[in-house]
């Protein structure tokens, strides 16, 4: 199954994706295929499609509210199951992203996120001929910090012009 799909949508590995299944490439191809995909110019417009983008509701640049729109189609359906699927996975950037949002946001929102974001990295897989790259492990914010500090730090350094014979670090 996995070399069919490969070949059908011109050597794309969707099966890369950590938690999807070929119950979700089967059903892609049978709704949509792959010019069906193409038809769509922005990620954007194809996560509206499915009724996976946030319906927002803005007044005075205030959002009063947020929900998906009512609908249902198989698509949607199938992405819904791999995402609930993948929340149940140990490991993966994939599932730590559904960890965070469940604990904060409680689950169906986070089986709702975490559809989008698979349609939104499958779309432009298929579309842009992108290969799967998870992104790094996640950093915590005090790491994120201290790189932050030390590339200000590293500029200010070459602001000034100094060399390593300016420089005199003290350990103690």
């Amino acid at each position: 199954m996995n070399f069919i799909a490969y070949q059908y949508f011109e050597g794309v590995d969707l099966m890369a994706i950590e938690g999807v299944s070929e119950g979700l490439i089967m059903t892609l191809i049978a709704e949509i295929g792959l010019e069906g995909i193409r038809k769509f110019p922005t990620a954007k417009q194809f996560t509206a499609w499915l009724r996976l983008a946030p319906n927002n509701k803005i007044s005075g640049g205030k959002v009063l509210s947020h929900h998906l729109p009512k609908g249902s189609s198989r698509l949607k359906i199938a992405f819904r199951n791999t995402a609930n699927a993948i929340g149940n996975l140990k490991e993966g950037w994939l599932a730590e992203f559904f960890k965070r949002l469940n604990y904060k946001k409680g689950r169906a929102t986070a089986v709702s996120a975490l559809a989008r974001k698979l349609a939104v990295i499958i779309w432009n897989m298929l579309v842009k001929g992108q290969s799967y790259q998870p992104p790094s492990t996640y950093l915590f914010l005090d790491e994120k910090r201290k790189i932050a500090a030390a590339k200000r730090i590293q500029k200010q350094i070459t602001k000034f012009g100094l060399t390593d014979k300016d420089i005199k670090i003290i350990t103690g």
